[in-house]
């Protein structure tokens, strides 16, 4: 988890009302721990993206806890209604605890 995530918002400077849409990728192995090392043959510990969050200001607006099924790099896709201005934060959080996060402001007319 090293890059920053990409992140794109269909409008920042919507209408109240608006419904706005985000795409997010990040970076990551998203290692299952169900497979081996072909050079060891030891299990390969685990460790996937194991909690998303985005808000707006304080406002919880979407969390997501996936599983050993998504493949790396994963992409979240969601949409919400813009009834204020703030800062859109969106946060991932790996099994061995690293974080990255990303901003967005969003400035509803």
């Amino acid at each position: 988890m090293n890059k920053p995530p990409r992140v794109w918002v269909s409008n920042a400077n919507p209408k109240k009302g608006e419904v706005l849409r985000v795409r997010a990728q990040m970076e990551h192995v998203m290692e299952s721990g169900l497979r081996t090392d072909p050079a060891t043959g030891k299990v390969r510990p685990r460790n996937i993206v194991s909690r998303f969050e985005a808000r707006l200001g304080n406002a919880l607006l979407f969390s997501w806890e996936p599983g050993i099924s998504i493949a790396q790099n994963p992409y979240i896709e969601f949409t919400f209604v813009a009834r204020e201005s703030g800062e859109l934060q969106m946060q991932w959080k790996d099994d061995q605890g690293q974080t990255l996060s990303a901003q967005k402001t969003i400035s509803v007319a």
